[in-house]
């Protein structure tokens, strides 16, 4: 099987849409209970985007007890989920362009993010993925934090023998190497230059990604 493995944050949704509004939402919360002043911090999470969310917390509350922190986690995916169900939120350019194009051309598309179950399927069934995507996985799904591990689950429940992993973050390309797939970054909003230096191949916008998948020397 042919596949290619797309991230979720950053790489096909823009977070970017919802997470100002949606982490405002959850800090007021704070705020009325006199346990935040000034705005959310917006930078501070865009500066650690892809992270699982137990680790968003740690590092947007540092010092706050565990409850506020499972309380805040719950409350912004809520947030989340309802502005993606209002219409708030936007795919990249080309994701469905590019899902059919891929899908004609033989590959399994596949999605594996550290975003949990609900939130991944609110966006999924919002602007109909489901038509071209095989299977959508959730970091929640695997025992550890790592997306190499997500990857690997993938690869072994559908006999994967070739294809790529694309992400935007450090993470989605040490999941494709660990796995011996092909790692294609993507110079999207939350990118690091120094952490694409490690991909395979790097791309500005998803409509440059079949071309260059053409270019990629098949296994064996």
């Amino acid at each position: 099987m042919k596949a290619i493995i797309f991230d979720m944050d950053g790489t096909l949704f823009q977070t970017a849409t919802i997470l100002e509004q949606s982490l405002e939402e959850s800090f007021s919360v704070l705020r009325e209970r006199g346990e935040w002043q000034g705005p959310a911090p917006i930078e501070e999470y865009r500066n650690i985007m892809g992270v699982p969310l137990p680790e968003v917390w740690e590092a947007l509350l540092p010092g706050k007890a565990e409850e506020t922190k499972r309380e805040m986690d719950g409350y912004f995916l809520e947030r989340l989920i309802a502005n993606i169900k209002n219409g708030k939120g936007a795919l990249y350019p080309d994701v469905r362009k590019v899902f059919g194009e891929l899908y004609e051309s033989g590959y399994s598309i596949f999605i594996a993010s550290n975003g949990l179950v609900r939130y991944l399927a609110a966006i999924v069934t919002r602007y109909g993925l489901a038509e071209w995507v095989t299977e959508t996985f959730s970091i929640e799904q695997a025992a550890t934090s790592d997306k190499g591990e997500l990857v690997r689950m993938i690869i072994e429940k559908y006999g994967v023998t070739e294809g790529a992993v694309v992400g935007d973050r450090l993470s989605d390309i040490r999941a494709a190497k660990a796995n011996g797939l092909f790692a294609v970054g993507c110079r999207f909003d939350f990118a690091q230059e120094q952490e694409l230096k490690e991909a395979d191949a790097v791309i500005d916008g998803l409509s440059e990604l079949k071309a260059l998948l053409e270019q990629v020397p098949a296994k064996g």
